[in-house]
């Protein structure tokens, strides 16, 4: 992976890509979403292999960021409160281990953050279930196919979208307006 200087890098899956791509894309200082496959066990996996649940693989976004204008903090709030971090291996109606919620790290700082990070959760009571997401360290990812990319802004009139997608980005913009381009 090639980082340009004065960037960081994070790797979450919280379901369905398209769902945490949308969010990440408005997000002040966020400067490239990829929707992507990672946390499995075969090489350059495809869509249909992942949605099998065969793989191994998680459906996630890696995030390309600028930490002077949004911390890795401010990143996984965003990530924590726009998912339900407590269902095991499910989001809404996508159920299997691609959709499960994980924090992929890329340094010893990330872990101990999102570690941190939902131990407060936990202590703050923030969920009435407890907490499922697991902390794991990032490997290799592999960018989803081209049609996967910025999907909701290239359709975001599909039922789907409409449905599942759009409330997500209304909740977004309602409690994290001021993270937001």
């Amino acid at each position: 992976m090639n980082i340009q200087e004065g960037k960081e890098v994070a790797t979450f899956a919280g379901g369905c890509f398209w769902c945490t791509e949308a969010i990440f894309q408005e997000v002040k200082g966020v400067e490239k979403v990829v929707s992507g496959y990672t946390g499995g066990f075969i090489k350059n996996p495809a869509y249909r292999e992942v949605c099998n649940g065969t793989t191994g693989h998680a459906e996630a976004i890696q995030i390309t960021f600028n930490p002077e204008l949004v911390s890795y903090e401010d990143l996984l709030e965003i990530f924590f409160g726009t998912h339900d971090p407590t269902t095991l291996n499910r989001q809404g109606a996508d159920v299997g281990t691609q959709y499960r919620s994980e924090v992929f790290y890329h340094s010893e700082a990330q872990k101990e953050k999102a570690e941190q990070y939902i131990q407060w959760i936990e202590k703050e009571q923030l969920y009435s279930n407890p907490i499922v997401t697991k902390v794991s360290p990032a490997s290799e990812f592999y960018a989803a196919e081209e049609y996967h990319q910025d999907y909701y802004s290239q359709n975001s009139q599909q039922g789907y979208c409409q449905m599942v997608i759009a409330p997500k980005l209304e909740k977004l913009r309602k409690y994290y307006q001021s993270k937001l381009k």
